[in-house]
């Protein structure tokens, strides 16, 4: 897409590391914000994930997750390291970091400092726990959240095996990291709007809450509650995927009109008449059997026959597929998710798109930086040469 990228312009110092802060700045890397990832001289440690194509530090994730961004390797704790950052705080209308309270201070990065370098400064502190609380010093990582937010017991309510266990994912990370990439634009703008910058904290325990609990709070909503926290829909055993012939498949029989259709595709005209779901609210108080119904019959067709049934009538259905197939996806590949480039170092890769389209914008974006790559065009100091052992 061609034209003025939406965030042309906006300068953003990233001293985040892992994935919290680098997918916020990601996202507004990818809307054309000129972000400038500061790490330390070893590289921000998630840029070790997975084995690299030819390039120490430049494992698979880091090739999305810091794709458009400029790399600015420095040791802030040499003064000549402190030094480089103030220089470019002097320009910024951003400073985004994840170090904790009391050791940015320490730096000399604190609100305050960067204020009085650059006074209208956007400061955004993406934490783990909010100020105020006595987790605020507390270090933060995905599966302490998951933890803390009774994520790590959903399957357990689901399946009725009492250990916890993670959603294996980095969601905490990732949702509050949208978060941050929000809470930096509305504060933008506002300074365009009044002219004034702010200090923004950025916490991933309330952040991850706030996601989960819009519908698991449930019955603790009302005071005093009138249930008990977690949605049911959410928590039912049998609102699983269904067995196929070859496979499994998600149907979603949400509606009253969704069912009767489903029950006509399912050939299982008795369903219609069982007391049980003789009707919709019958059918709302014995969902959970129904699914188990519908699971006894959906075997005799494949993923792809029941997905194309269920497409013809309006039903929401999906085959169940395994990671390694999702760059296969055929809807994925004819809206160009995954687009193949050229790393200048690295080889050939796939690119992800941001998912979000605008009418009028460019999302282009140059490769992910080496370690250090900015550094000259910065005007920072290099990178010390590393003495092999012995």
């Amino acid at each position: 897409m061609a034209g003025q990228k939406l965030l042309e312009g906006i300068r953003i110092v990233d001293l985040t590391s892992v994935v919290f802060g680098p997918y916020a700045t990601e996202t507004l890397a990818d809307l054309g914000a000129d972000v400038i990832k500061v790490e330390v001289p070893g590289g921000d440690i998630f840029r070790h994930a997975g084995k690299p194509a030819a390039t120490t530090g430049m494992g698979p994730c880091t090739l999305n997750l810091n794709k458009g961004k400029r790399s600015l390797a420095l040791d802030l704790k040499s003064d000549e390291g402190k030094a480089a950052l103030a220089a470019q705080l002097a320009e910024a209308d951003v400073f985004i970091h994840n170090v904790r309270g009391k050791a940015i201070e320490r730096l000399g990065f604190g609100y305050e400092a960067v204020k009085a370098i650059r006074p209208d400064i956007i400061y955004v502190h993406c934490t783990g726990f909010g100020s105020g609380g006595p987790y605020s010093d507390l270090q933060a990582y995905d599966d302490v959240i998951q933890a803390a937010t009774g994520t790590a017991n959903l399957l357990g309510r689901v399946d009725g095996n009492p250990v916890p266990r993670f959603l294996p994912s980095l969601i905490a990370d990732k949702v509050s990291g949208l978060h941050g990439a929000y809470a930096v634009m509305a504060a933008v703008i506002h300074k365009l709007r009044f002219g004034e910058g702010q200090f923004v904290e950025v916490p991933m325990f309330e952040a991850f809450t706030h996601f989960m609990m819009q519908e698991h709070l449930y019955g603790q909503t009302l005071v005093p509650p009138k249930e008990p926290a977690g949605y049911p829909r959410q928590l039912d055993p049998f609102r699983q995927p269904f067995p196929a012939k070859d496979g499994y498949v998600v149907i979603v029989p949400y509606t009253p009109d969704a069912i009767d259709t489903v029950i006509e595709l399912l050939e299982a005209p008795e369903l219609a008449v069982d007391p049980r779901f003789i009707d919709y609210p019958s059918r709302m108080r014995n969902i959970s059997e129904f699914y188990e119904e519908m699971a006894k019959r959906t075997p005799k067709l494949t993923m792809a026959e029941w997905a194309a049934k269920m497409a013809e009538h309006q039903i929401p259905a999906m085959p169940v597929r395994d990671l390694d197939d999702v760059t296969e996806d055929p809807h994925l590949k004819a809206v160009d998710f995954f687009q193949q480039r050229t790393h200048p170092t690295e080889g050939e890769y796939l690119k992800m798109r941001s998912p979000v389209t605008f009418s009028v914008g460019s999302f282009e974006v140059k490769p992910a930086p080496r370690i250090g790559e900015d550094n000259e065009a910065l005007g920072a100091p290099p990178l010390p040469v590393r003495r092999r052992a012995g």
